[in-house]
């Protein structure tokens, strides 16, 4: 048989062999742990760090962002502090703290599960720079878990922005993740994040990946 056709013939198997794969398992992602973190307004940066001053880069991340090598403290009602939170830039509209369960046990605060931006009725919550301190009556949240993806990917995968998915996560734990909020962007890297409570849980660790479940919202 011509070498050319034998060639076609593995391609068009291999292809159909990942193709039976991804349908069986669903569209893997990568699983990344989301370590607590601060958003703020330049407002507030001016007001922590003195006037005039902008965020350094330490790190790039995806959609524009970057770690920056700033941190602060943040303190709960009750004067239980948390150190060294990394403040993401570049500066945003509104002041936003992202936080695990753990971490309001310790700052004694009661805060609720929302989508990043979502901070209407959120928990309360000082942050203390070098050069001053801000309080803010609302936008300390628990960031619900969600995964980032492009057009294309948000196309391979059969999901919409603001879908609601599960992941399975098919380790020695073998958890699903319910209630994953699909977010498309095209500057966003394909990765799902959840935070350091949940990574704990599912014994995620870096290079852990998870697979697309469609239509099983809200199961227990």
């Amino acid at each position: 048989m011509d070498k050319k056709i034998i060639e076609l013939i593995t391609k068009i198997v291999i292809d159909t062999i990942e193709n039976d794969e991804r349908v069986s398992n669903g569209f893997m992602v990568p699983v990344e742990v989301s370590a607590r973190h601060i958003h703020l307004t330049q407002e507030h940066i001016e007001i922590l760090f003195g006037q005039g001053y902008q965020l350094t880069k330490k790190k790039d991340l995806m959609g524009g962002q970057f770690a920056s090598n700033e941190q602060v403290t943040i303190v709960g009602t009750k004067l239980r502090a948390i150190e060294n939170i990394r403040v993401l830039g570049p500066a945003r509209s509104k002041s936003q703290v992202e936080v695990s369960l753990t971490d309001t046990f310790k700052l004694g605060i009661k805060v609720p599960i929302r989508d990043s931006g979502n901070l209407q009725g959120s928990a309360p919550i000082a942050v203390v720079g070098p050069k001053g301190t801000v309080y803010l009556h609302e936008g300390c949240i628990i960031a619900k878990r969600h995964i980032h993806m492009s057009s294309k990917d948000a196309i391979s995968a059969g999901v919409k922005d603001g879908e609601i998915v599960s992941v399975k996560i098919n380790n020695d734990r073998k958890t699903e993740f319910y209630d994953v909020l699909i977010r498309v962007e095209d500057s966003f890297t394909l990765e799902m994040h959840i935070d350091a409570d949940e990574a704990n849980a599912a014994n995620v660790s870096k290079g852990t990946c998870g697979y697309i479940v469609k239509n099983r919202v809200g199961e227990k």
